[in-house]
C-alpha cells in the first residue's frame, strides 16, 4: 500500500497522477449527478408540478448533509494527506478516527434539528400550502432517516480518496448511486409503489445506506495496510488534530452551507412570484446545471490529496504542475457544456417534464445560470488548492465571497431591476467576482 500511494502522490508523472486521482473522482460525481437527476427525472414523469417543487424546496435542507460531510471529509482527507507527505502514518490514523465519529455525531445532531423544526425550515426554504405536505415527506427520509448515511457515504469516500484510494472511493459511492436509480422508478411511480417525491427519498436513504456499508467493509479488510480507523482509542489524541481538521474544512463546510441559503433565498424569491411551474423548472435547472458543477467537484476532490501530500513533501513544482493541469480540464469540460446547454435548453429541460409553461421557464433560467460555469470551474480547484495548502484565511476568503457576502444583497438588486429572470444572473456575477479573488490571493502567496 505505502508503493502504491508514493507511486501515484511522489513518483508517477504529473498527468498520470492526476487523471489517476481525479478520473474515479470524476465517474463517482457523475454517478451521483445521474442518481440526482434521476430523482428528478422520475418524479418529474408524474407530471405534477408540486412533486417537483417540493423537491427543489427540500434541496437547501439536504445539502446541508453536503456541508456537514466535507467539514470532517475535506479537513480530514487534506490532514491525512499531509501527514502522509511527512510520513507520521499514525498521525494519518488518529486522525481518520477523528474524522469518523465527529462526522457521525454531527449528522445525527442536525438530524434532530431537522425533525423538531421541519415545518419552518421549509417555509423558510419556500414551502407553499399546496407544496409543504411533499416536502415534509421527502425531508423525513433523507435528512431525518438518512442523514447519518449520507454525511458517512461523503466523508468515508475522501477519506479512501487521501490515501491514494480514488478508485475504491469511486466505487462506493457508484454503488450507492447506481442502486439509487434502480430503486427510483420501483418506489416513485404509480405503477409501483407510487409515493412521488418520498419514494425518490426512500431509494436515496437505502442507496446512502449501502455506500456507507461498503465503505465500512472496505476499511475493515485493509486495516493492516491501510492508516485509515475508526477504532475509539484513538480519540484520545482528537484534541491534537481537531483544530487542524475543522480549520481546513471549515471553507468547504461553510461555502455549502452558504450554498444552501443562497439557494433557498432563489426558491424563496421565484416562489413570491406565486408561479408553481417557475418553481419547478428551477429545480430542474438547478439538476442540469449540476453536470460541469459535478465535474469541476470531482477533478477537485481528486486533486486534494494529490496536492496536500507535495505541499507537506516540499514537492511545490510537482504541485503546482498538477493543479494547472487539472484545472485545465474541470475549465474545457464546463466550456464544452456552455456551448450545449445554450443551443439545447428547451431540449434537455422537456426531458423532465412535458409541462410546456414549466419548459419555457427552464429554457430562459438555464440559459442564464450556465454562464457561470467556465469561472466556477476553476473556482472549486483554487479553493482545494488553498485547502491542500492548509491556508485556512485565503480558502475561507474564497468561500465566503462566492457564497455568502454577495447572493442575498444582489438577489435584491437584480430581482428589482429584471422581475423574475434577474434572480437567475446572481450566480454568474458572483462566480466572477470570486474568481477574480482567488487568482489575486493566489498571486500573493506564490
Amino acid at each position: 500500500m505505502e508503493t502504491v500511494k508514493t507511486n501515484i502522490f511522489n513518483e508517477a508523472p504529473i498527468k498520470r497522477a492526476v487523471l489517476s486521482q481525479i478520473i474515479p473522482a470524476i465517474a463517482s460525481q457523475m454517478i451521483l449527478l445521474v442518481y440526482n437527476l434521476a430523482d428528478t427525472y422520475f418524479v418529474g414523469l408524474l407530471n405534477d408540478p408540486i412533486q417537483t417543487a417540493a423537491v427543489t424546496i427540500s434541496y437547501p435542507i439536504f445539502l446541508m448533509l453536503t456541508a456537514l460531510s466535507n467539514l470532517l471529509g475535506v479537513g480530514g482527507a487534506s490532514a491525512i494527506a499531509r501527514a502522509l507527505g511527512r510520513q507520521e502514518h499514525e498521525k494519518a490514523k488518529q486522525i481518520s478516527s477523528l474524522s469518523v465519529w465527529c462526522g457521525a455525531c454531527i449528522s445525527i445532531i442536525f438530524s434532530v434539528v431537522v425533525f423538531s423544526f421541519s415545518s419552518p425550515l421549509l417555509m423558510l426554504c419556500g414551502a407553499k400550502a399546496d407544496t409543504i405536505k411533499a416536502a415534509e415527506a421527502y425531508i423525513k427520509w433523507t435528512v431525518v432517516i438518512g442523514g447519518f448515511f449520507t454525511v458517512l457515504n461523503t466523508l468515508l469516500a475522501n477519506l479512501v480518496r487521501s490515501e491514494g484510494g480514488a478508485t475504491h472511493a469511486s466505487i462506493g459511492v457508484s454503488i450507492g448511486g447506481i442502486l439509487n436509480i434502480a430503486l427510483d422508478p420501483f418506489f416513485v411511480l404509480p405503477q409501483f409503489i407510487g409515493l412521488g417525491a418520498e419514494g425518490a427519498a426512500i431509494a436515496t436513504t437505502i442507496s446512502n445506506a449501502v455506500a456507507t456499508l461498503y465503505f465500512l467493509i472496505y476499511m475493515g479488510a485493509h486495516h493492516r495496510s491501510s492508516v485509515l480507523s475508526i477504532h475509539p482509542k484513538l480519540l484520545c489524541h482528537a484534541k491534537e488534530h481537531i483544530g487542524t481538521v475543522f480549520s481546513i474544512g471549515l471553507p468547504s463546510a461553510l461555502q455549502y452551507a452558504l450554498t444552501v441559503v443562497a439557494v433557498a433565498a432563489q426558491s424563496r424569491f421565484v416562489s413570491d412570484y406565486h408561479i408553481t411551474e417557475a418553481v419547478a423548472a428551477l429545480g430542474i435547472v438547478k439538476k442540469l446545471d449540476q453536470l460541469p458543477l459535478y465535474f469541476s467537484i470531482g477533478v477537485a476532490n481528486g486533486l486534494l490529496p494529490l496536492l496536500a501530500f507535495n505541499h507537506s513533501a516540499g514537492n511545490m513544482k510537482r504541485r503546482k504542475g498538477a493543479f494547472c493541469f487539472g484545472t485545465m480540464i474541470s475549465l474545457g469540460f464546463s466550456v464544452c457544456c456552455l456551448i450545449i446547454y445554450e443551443a439545447l435548453a428547451p431540449e434537455l429541460v422537456s426531458l423532465f417534464i412535458e409541462n410546456t409553461v414549466t419548459v419555457s421557464y427552464g429554457a430562459q433560467f438555464l440559459r442564464i445560470m450556465v454562464t457561470a460555469m467556465p469561472m466556477m470551474s476553476v473556482c472549486y480547484p483554487m479553493i482545494i488548492q488553498f485547502q491542500a495548502m492548509g491556508k485556512v484565511k485565503e480558502s475561507l476568503i474564497c468561500s465566503i465571497v462566492r457564497k455568502g457576502v454577495l447572493d442575498i444583497p444582489l438577489l435584491f438588486i437584480l430581482n428589482a431591476a429584471f422581475s423574475l429572470y434577474g434572480c437567475m444572473w446572481v450566480q454568474p456575477v458572483v462566480d466572477t467576482v470570486s474568481l477574480v479573488v482567488a487568482i489575486t490571493l493566489y498571486k500573493r502567496i506564490t
